[in-house]
């Protein structure tokens, strides 16, 4: 099968022909129609992922078909349409068992752990715990969206930062993940403030219904949303992950304002400590979504009140992936690019 490969972090991106993957016990492996093309596949290019063995094949975010089906599996068959969580857990553990696959100890990750979906063939491990069937009426592009920038942001405030009718939430970043975190708290009920550096990505979020847009062009952007906010916001999402934006979203909450970190930080960072203790801020990970959760989100899919399709910008192929990938970093475009692997 065709698919991209890196050979070194941070070195040339091929397309080449790898050996077709056999479906594990247990596992499936599935035909790939689209994969999102993510940050997160930068950082893996990058070297920042200590799991990612070279040679590797990246991407993790996918809608497709099952190929073919290993032993063990009971719930799924050839041919059946679905999309998987970028975090697949055992299926077995304490956390699995208690639906908590996202922090799973034993967890696998396409295009991370082992080789991912930008190729024509993937492996997807504990299958009967972690496929999610894709609904009619969502294309394949818009359910790739969902493994992980869509999913990642729905958990991130609707289950982690809790967010409620008429509260302030402050995305910064509106690139994939920002985008939908954009879409998911204006349908909460929520007034956005959406940041970013791109004068064309705040123009989206402004159509998906962000209230205000700051242009991140200086340090000046905790006060102008404390400003826009009548002294903060309840919520603030860091959807890029840098020391600061990371700074700009736990700097523009209000007094007992919870912060939720979403995009990957490279180093550690200096966090301001003083305000987390000063204000009793809350500081809240999140990681992913688990498939058991998917139901709550597929339903506001269906009904229209999400539209991942909104988010989608471009469809490319392999080679055009390639070739965008280790630039990711610096020149991500607003929305989501796709990639299919059997165009081209």
């Amino acid at each position: 099968m065709r698919a991209i490969v890196l050979d070194q972090f941070r070195g040339p991106v091929s397309v080449r022909d790898v050996p077709e993957p056999v479906a594990p016990d247990g596992g499936v492996v599935v035909r790939v129609h689209a994969s999102g093309l993510c940050r997160s596949d930068w950082h893996a290019w990058a070297g920042h992922d200590s799991g990612v063995a070279l040679p590797h094949v990246p991407g993790h975010e996918l809608a497709g078909v099952v190929a073919s089906v290993g032993a063990g599996v009971t719930g799924w068959q050839v041919g059946d349409r679905v999309t998987a969580p970028f975090v697949c857990g055992c299926g077995v553990c304490s956390w699995c068992r208690a639906g908590d696959a996202q922090v799973c100890p034993d967890q696998t990750q396409p295009g991370f752990t082992h080789g991912g979906s930008f190729a024509e063939l993937v492996v997807l491990h504990a299958a009967d715990h972690n496929l999610v069937a894709i609904p009619d009426g969502v294309d394949d592009a818009a359910a790739a969206s969902l493994g992980c920038r869509f999913a990642t942001s729905f958990r991130a405030l609707t289950s982690r930062a809790r967010v409620q009718p008429g509260e302030w939430v402050t995305v910064v970043g509106a690139g994939g993940v920002g985008l939908s975190a954009v879409m998911i708290a204006v349908a909460a009920g929520a007034r956005v403030v959406a940041v970013d550096r791109s004068a064309a990505a705040l123009d989206l979020a402004t159509r998906l219904g962000a209230e205000h847009v700051v242009l991140a062009d200086g340090d000046g952007v905790p006060d102008r949303v404390r400003e826009l906010t009548d002294g903060g916001s309840h919520v603030a999402l860091d959807a890029v992950g840098t020391a600061e934006t990371l700074a700009d979203s736990v700097l523009s909450l209000r007094r007992r304002g919870r912060h939720v970190q979403v995009g990957l930080l490279a180093a550690a960072p200096v966090v301001p400590m003083d305000r987390v203790i000063a204000w009793e801020l809350d500081l809240l990970g999140s990681h992913g979504m688990a498939a058991a959760d998917y139901p709550p989100m597929l339903a506001l899919v269906a009904s229209g009140a999400l539209d991942p399709s909104l988010l989608l910008e471009r469809t490319v192929t392999l080679d055009e992936a390639a070739r965008l990938l280790p630039d990711l970093d610096s020149a991500s475009p607003a929305g989501i690019t796709v990639v299919d692997p059997r165009l081209g």
